[in-house]
């Protein structure tokens, strides 16, 4: 076991399973004649979710201990410092509670349950040592036993139930089985903590007698409650995102139950359902009446320092930014999913694909992607090159026995080089690419060998523009763009970001080679789908989107292009036109091309489909769909109506980018970028960035509103990187301190101008 994270520890689990948590316990005395106890660690991991407690206690921050991750090829294994809690010649009692978790537990929206495995195992050693020099280690084997637990169930999805009446039950021994050392990794990726408490506000009765609370934001985690009442009472829990008519809109949440049940032991109470969590603005409790207690939401995801920020003139776009950083926190619980709250939350590539760029200024990524690159790439290298839908990947067994083979499909299969990219320009760490740089390959090598008799990628299942709002709610992949289109464009992007990443590599023969592909494949676009006029075809404006922002058109090509996007938005009253694949990309096309304001109308827009019409109807996150509440307060009727989705937020890389001003001028900010775009209609932006090399910000203001207005621009930048000024140089630019620079955008944060209100009955959230 010389390659494991563990010394002598085995795999504990009971020797049946039953509906409730176990609880592994295991006493141990602290030597008390070996000198001062000068380290104590608790090291372990589970299949499953574990709650470790030492004399009752909770031993750390980190909760859903050790998240999900494919667990075929890779079991993360966490360490805990317990320095602080033991005492040298005590006796303690270390405890482990063990939930289903994303192991054992449901999975995805088919119905699967135990697709991991049919029981519950942990593996620990508590190891410690001594200032003689000696050390100890405790590890999980048959000296530990395990009893039933106050946790009569538990599922991620349905919610857990807890009984505050439940004594220890008899304990029993274990079953050991000796663990995998090549699935036990130790990574860097961040824990999944509580961040903080959210109180309601607004309580009030449903005709049905139990409470609604509004905690006033669409959040991720659970209701902690602090109770007195009599013995045995029940409290129901229920959780949705919005109200319909002043009920609970549950139908989103599919065959989610989302509901947590406590019973009361007749003392004073906290409950706190550490075993699963929801998505959710709304909480309707039965029973409330017959208790006295408080209510409050405990938000929870993965410990990502918040490092980039933006504010303006604009309160709605302003807030319409706070959205897109709540549905980045609630999609970010241990890997990047699509949404928190229904029956599935899985890591779909497509949303990371496109969002990536975004989250990358706003929260320090690296170890939570690496990560999770590090399951794709197990995942990929499983199915012969091809990248699956969802990383990790349930799925796989589903479509086994649906008799499906699954395929490649761009921009979701595309995530094994954008994403890695994105990580590359954001932090500047050659390793990100050296660690990616095969599966890159391998995906691109997959793709083309599938290319049809035209070069072009056509034939295969696509997603393509996905929930583009003009098609039916029952089938979002029919869009007006063309998916062999979108699918080419979005391989060339890929073929151009490999290129680049060879050529960082040292890898000037791969990068050669990648890049007469892409002409290649540039060539068999313009044949194929290229018309005569310049117009492409299925004259969709996600089509010229990604065909301009991917390079896939040249010169009079993408000034064609440029200009029948610019003709489509127009016609469109600037509204949005696209989905999951173009909208992301629309506003920096029409920026290459030349009609920013363009760009700015589309974004200001409020008539739907738009980014700030759900904002202006109390929007706290980003929606899956344009409409997934409609305008007369109903739901969209169709199958997937989330309103916790961040692939729509896209946009903010735009606004990061160009509305406010500072990009990378090479990866890692090594050197900066400066060159803000402003608008009219805004009077002013600002935002700041923590780069690897320090921090950069960067306010402008509008100095008058006549036919051409002047502007003021004041950054600030660290001294050893070098700056790329753009519009800077033109509109007043001013170099100031970095403690000047504070103080001017903490004086002007406006980062919680707008507060949501509370939807009134009939309008929904």
């Amino acid at each position: 076991m010389s390659d494991s994270p563990f010394t002598i520890a085995s795999f504990i689990r009971a020797e049946s399973e039953s509906e409730g948590a176990p609880r592994f316990v295991r006493r141990f005395r602290v030597p008390g004649d070996r000198g001062a106890l000068t380290s104590a660690t608790l090291v372990l991991t589970a299949e499953g979710i574990v709650e470790p407690a030492l004399d009752g206690r909770v031993v750390t921050p980190e909760v859903l201990i050790p998240g999900w991750t494919s667990y075929e090829w890779r079991l993360r294994v966490v360490t805990i410092d317990l320095r602080d809690r033991l005492r040298e010649g005590a006796e303690h009692e270390i405890s482990l509670l063990v939930g289903n978790g994303w192991f054992r537990g449901r999975l995805g929206w088919m119905g699967a349950r135990a697709v991991y495995g049919s029981r519950r195992r942990v593996l620990a050693e508590v190891r410690l040592t001594f200032a003689d020099g000696s050390s100890e280690v405790i590890g999980t084997d048959d000296s530990w036993r395990v009893t039933e637990s106050a946790v009569q169930a538990d599922d991620l999805y349905d919610g857990e139930v807890i009984d505050a009446r439940h004594r220890p039950s008899p304990a029993m021994p274990v079953i050991v089985e000796a663990p995998e050392p090549s699935r036990l990794v130790v990574t860097t990726t961040p824990p999944i903590v509580r961040h903080e408490a959210v109180p309601p506000v607004r309580s009030w009765r449903d005709p049905d007698g139990a409470w609604l609370f509004d905690l006033g934001q669409n959040l991720v985690g659970w209701l902690r409650l602090r109770v007195r009442g009599p013995e045995g009472h029940r409290l129901t829990v229920q959780h949705a995102e919005v109200l319909i008519d002043g009920a609970l809109a549950r139908e989103p949440l599919r065959s989610a139950r989302a509901e947590d049940v406590f019973i009361l032991s007749g003392g004073d109470d906290e409950f706190e359902p550490t075993l699963t969590f929801h998505g959710f603005r709304f909480a309707r409790i039965t029973g409330w009446d017959e208790v006295e207690g408080a209510v409050e939401a405990v938000v929870v995801g993965s410990a990502l320092p918040r490092i980039g920020t933006f504010a303006c003139s604009h309160p709605t776009l302003t807030r319409f930014h706070e959205n897109v950083v709540w549905s980045l926190r609630g999609n970010t619980v241990g890997l990047p999913t699509d949404c928190p709250q229904r029956d599935e939350r899985l890591g779909w590539t497509g949303d990371i694909a496109v969002f990536a760029p975004s989250a990358c200024y706003l929260f320090d990524m690296g170890g939570f992607l690496r990560a999770w690159l590090a399951d794709l790439r197990a995942e990929q290298a499983a199915a012969g090159g091809r990248v699956p839908y969802v990383v990790p990947d349930p799925l796989k067994g589903w479509a086994v026995r649906e008799g499906e083979s699954p395929e490649s499909t761009a921009i979701w299969s595309d995530a094994a080089v954008w994403v890695p990219w994105a990580l590359w320009e954001a932090g500047g760490d050659l390793e990100v690419l050296q660690e990616s740089y095969g599966s890159m390959c391998a995906h691109l090598d997959h793709v083309l060998a599938r290319l049809s008799d035209r070069g072009v990628w056509e034939g295969d299942f696509q997603f393509g523009d996905w929930l583009d709002p003009t098609a039916p709610p029952d089938d979002p992949t029919a869009a007006i763009a063309d998916p062999g289109v979108i699918a080419t464009a979005a391989l060339h992007r890929s073929l151009v970001l490999t290129a680049a990443a060879a050529d960082a590599l040292g890898r000037h023969a791969d990068a050669q080679h990648w890049r007469s592909t892409a002409d290649r494949v540039r060539e068999a676009f313009a044949a194929a789908y290229v018309r005569s006029d310049g117009t492409i075809h299925s004259d969709a404006p996600a089509v010229y989107a990604l065909a301009i922002v991917s390079g896939i058109v040249k010169g009079a090509g993408e000034a064609a292009a440029g200009a029948r996007l610019v003709a489509l938005v127009r016609a469109a009253g600037h509204r949005i036109i696209a989905g999951f694949a173009g909208a992301p990309y629309l506003c920096e096309a029409l920026t290459r091309v030349g009609a920013v304001d363009d760009a700015y109308a589309l974004l200001l827009n409020t008539a739907e489909p738009s980014w700030l019409a759900p904002v202006q109807r109390g929007a706290t996150t980003v929606w899956e769909r344009w409409d997934s509440l409609r305008a007369d307060g109903s739901l969209n009727p169709g199958e997937m109506t989330s309103f916790n989705h961040y692939a729509l937020g896209a946009v903010v890389d735009w606004i990061h980018r160009t509305l406010l001003g500072i990009a990378p001028g090479s990866p890692g900010y090594a050197r900066v970028r400066l060159d803000p775009r402003p608008s009219a209609a805004l009077a002013w932006a600002q935002g700041g960035l923590q780069t690897p090399h320090g921090w950069v910000a960067l306010r402008w203001d509008r100095l008058d509103d006549g036919p051409e207005p002047a502007y003021r621009v004041r950054y600030c930048a660290p001294a050893e990187v070098e700056l790329e000024l753009g519009d800077v140089a033109r509109v007043r630019g001013e170099r100031l301190s970095e403690q000047d620079m504070r103080d001017l955008l903490s004086a002007h944060d406006q980062t919680a101008t707008l507060s949501p209100e509370v939807p009134t009955a009939g309008r929904g959230a």
